[in-house]
């Protein structure tokens, strides 16, 4: 019985000290910001719960009135999770409003992980930005899992 009680224990430090998945560019073309990191907190994501993306990088152009961020959560190929935000409000709620200026470098976005999420399956996840211009802000890509949390 000791053994099971440490191997859980075991188990439950591991998932609780998992780190961030590896996020990839997924843009197609010009974007107005270069993304060198991106960083989910907690992960793995729990559903119903707040996430926080902190993006790190460098802006080609400042992020404008009417700026979107899209979601897409993918699992063999078939969308199983969408959500959309206004960027400008996501920010300014974290403590940076807009227009964000050229030189801020990182930037920190909390978002509601929505009770739709599918759990327990590696879901391709892609978070995209459009800036208040029209111009694509960055693309980014990463396989996420998200659980029920206590």
């Amino acid at each position: 019985m000791k053994f099971i009680s440490a191997v859980s224990a075991l188990l439950l430090a591991a998932v609780a000290s998992a780190q961030s998945p590896q996020f990839t560019n997924c843009a197609t073309g010009a974007t107005d910001m270069t993304v060198s990191s991106l960083v989910l907190n907690p992960y793995p994501l729990c559903v119903g719960k707040e996430v926080c993306a902190t993006v790190t990088g460098s802006l080609s152009a400042p992020v404008t009135q009417g700026a979107k961020l899209n979601i897409v959560g993918k699992y063999l190929n078939r969308i199983v999770y969408t959500d959309a935000h206004d960027l400008c409000t996501v920010l300014a709620a974290n403590g940076t409003p807009c227009p964000v200026a050229t030189s801020v470098t990182s930037v920190k976005a909390c978002i509601l992980v929505k009770s739709t999420a599918p759990t327990g399956i590696p879901v391709v996840l892609q978070v995209s930005a459009t800036n208040g211009n029209g111009h694509v802000l960055f693309c980014q890509q990463a396989t996420v899992t998200a659980q029920n949390c206590p």
